[in-house]
């Protein structure tokens, strides 16, 4: 037990509680009177019974203890309280005659158990003289000594620490607990006493917003059975509206949430792709595809350009048309809210993408033409910063050399695809053409490759490529056409007396494209750039040599050719000797006689 009643169970604990302590199922209070500190507390009437006066002449025990329902623990001393309620005296003992009927009554704690609490006395500050203890012949029995020891060893042992306070003298004048509008609920049997009360009737007009009490800011005696908390044990809690809106916005959320991501699952993977209908509006819209872009990629763009209704209408679109898997990337000139069909077969036709190619042995005049039609500019003006602009567009030191130089840049325009953007011009194309040709240059290693060709300088190397790609049709031509350049270059070739003779170079200062013409009148011709008039190689490329027309002029055959023709117009013939070159002369003067009908 503990220094409030009977500890840790479910008793009450509060001592203001009618059913603190210990009592039986009728209801009826306790043996025990209030805490000896409870000051101007009214104090309970203690009914009187009856015990066996046998059992405290053999127990010395007892003989000090306050005979209760239970016997009493030693109470604990609290230094706070007066001095008079912590040392507690020797009760008074009386002697009586040996033999004689009050003997039994010897012990006074008894005596005064009878008639409930006596009034409070003031505690003696020193104990009593040691008392003799008589048996039933009125002989000494030497316990009185144990006695004493046992009262000093516990303050408590002997006195009634609730004898303090005047009460009523009977039961019959305890007021009733039970039937003020404050009082405690009667108590119940001891088979109930521990079941879960009926649940309390809910407050007409509560409010379902109404904040929950926390259980923290109501504890002691607030009308709940004294317990700490806020509500009683077994109550169940209130849930407040709040948190079932809340719960129930959660719900409704994630229940739309899940329907709408699941029915835009189902329609993207079962449902048609959406797509508009028609060639698409007035408005025009530049739409760049990077390299490397897949198809799906290419149809985000679009989508995001405001192009096509969907990405997966193009993918499909794209995978329906034959040539959907060849669409280039660079910038497509297309209208807005086209169809996927039209977008597909508009980006298919080369004509249409916003880039500029520079194939292989294309001559500068063409490029320049090329870039003026597809920036938008006039004729000529590519060609005009091209003059102006050549000591700033990047050539390296040994291009520009020569005075007799037809266009310097000729040759460094090298060939391959060039996208365009809007902020595209014909100086920043250039540059970019120059660089891409110088940066193939020096990974080719042509400065270094010059001397061991018997070429004089790099742009020689440059200027037999471009007449390598101006006459052969392929890869094993390019070489026997090296080959056949490089032997008619030197000294001792006293059979063209090392005049090149391609009709190419006539054909470059013309700037035309001609297999027939006069060879008598380009023999008379005076031009630096006629190697049908002067001996050795041009003054410059007549051409932009591509990769295949470099390596080979790199790495000629070394067949000793010297001479070739083209006898049908798309295989090329290559002889040793001139004698041999002469029966292929007459073979293609036939074919052109029936070519055209003569």
């Amino acid at each position: 037990m503990t220094e409030y009643g009977r500890g840790r169970g479910p008793e009450p604990w509060h001592p203001e509680d009618p059913l603190y302590g210990d009592q039986g199922w009728t209801g009826h209070p306790t043996q025990q009177g209030q805490v000896p500190y409870a000051g101007a507390q009214q104090a309970y009437p203690q009914e009187p019974q009856y015990q066996d006066p046998q059992q405290y002449q053999q127990d010395p025990a007892y003989a000090q203890a306050p005979q209760q329902g239970y016997p009493q623990e030693p109470q604990y001393q609290d230094p706070s309280y007066p001095q008079q309620y912590q040392q507690h005296p020797e009760p008074q003992q009386y002697p009586v005659e040996p033999g004689s009927d009050d003997q039994r009554y010897a012990a006074p704690q008894y005596a005064q158990a009878q008639q409930g609490y006596a009034p409070a006395q003031q505690a003696p500050q020193q104990a009593q003289p040691q008392q003799p203890v008589y048996d039933s012949q009125g002989w000494d029995t030497g316990q009185g000594q144990y006695v004493a020891a046992a009262a000093q060893a516990d303050a408590y042992a002997g006195v009634d620490p609730y004898a303090q306070q005047p009460v009523n003298g009977y039961p019959g004048e305890t007021p009733d607990l039970y039937t003020t509008a404050e009082a405690y609920p009667p108590p119940q049997p001891p088979g109930r006493r521990h079941l879960e009360p009926d649940p309390a009737e809910e407050p007409q007009g509560s409010d379902l917003l109404t904040e929950e009490r926390d259980p923290a800011d109501g504890a002691g005696d607030d009308g709940t059975g004294g317990r700490r908390g806020g509500r009683a044990k077994g109550d169940k809690p209130k849930r407040s509206g709040a948190a079932c809106l809340v719960a129930s916005l959660v719900i409704v959320t994630v229940l739309g949430g899940g329907g709408y991501y699941g029915y835009t699952y189902l329609k993207d993977r079962f449902a048609a792709a959406e797509d508009y209908a028609g060639s698409g509006t007035d408005e025009t819209v530049d739409v760049e595809i990077p390299k490397g872009s897949g198809l799906g990629q290419m149809g985000r763009i679009l989508k995001k350009a405001g192009v096509v209704a969907s990405a997966q209408a193009f993918v499909d679109a794209a995978n329906a048309n034959p040539k959907g898997k060849s669409i280039q990337p660079g910038i497509y000139p297309l209208k807005k809210r086209m169809s996927a069909a039209s977008v597909v077969e508009l980006m298919t036709d080369p004509t249409k993408l916003q880039v500029l190619t520079v194939t292989e042995g294309m001559r500068n005049a063409a490029v320049y033409e090329a870039i003026d039609r597809k920036l938008g500019k006039s004729v000529g003006t590519t060609q005009e910063i091209a003059k102006r602009e050549v000591k700033n567009l990047g050539l390296p030191a040994w291009a520009n050399n020569d005075p007799r130089l037809m266009d310097p840049l000729e040759g460094f325009l090298l060939p391959m695809r060039y996208d365009l953007s809007k902020d595209s011009s014909p100086e920043s194309l250039l540059k970019e053409m120059v660089k891409n040709a110088t940066d193939k240059y020096a990974e080719l290693g042509i400065e270094g490759k010059a001397k061991s060709l018997g070429l004089e300088n790099p742009l020689q190397v440059i200027t037999v490529a471009s007449l390598v790609n101006a006459e052969g049709k392929n890869h094993d031509d390019f070489r026997k056409m090296a080959e056949v350049v490089y032997n008619r270059l030197k000294k001792t070739n006293d059979v063209t007396n090392q005049k090149i003779e391609f009709d190419s170079t006539y054909n470059y200062i013309k700037g035309q494209s001609e297999i027939n013409f006069n060879l008598k009148e380009a023999r008379k011709f005076d031009h630096p750039y006629n190697t049908h008039f002067v001996k050795g190689l041009p003054p410059g490329p007549i051409g932009n040599p591509g990769t295949d027309a470099l390596t080979a002029t790199l790495n000629p055959d070394h067949g000793g050719w010297m001479f070739f023709v083209s006898v049908d117009g798309d295989k090329t013939s290559f002889t040793q000797t001139y004698d041999e070159h002469l029966k292929l002369v007459e073979e293609f003067q036939e074919r052109q006689k029936q070519k055209n009908g003569g």
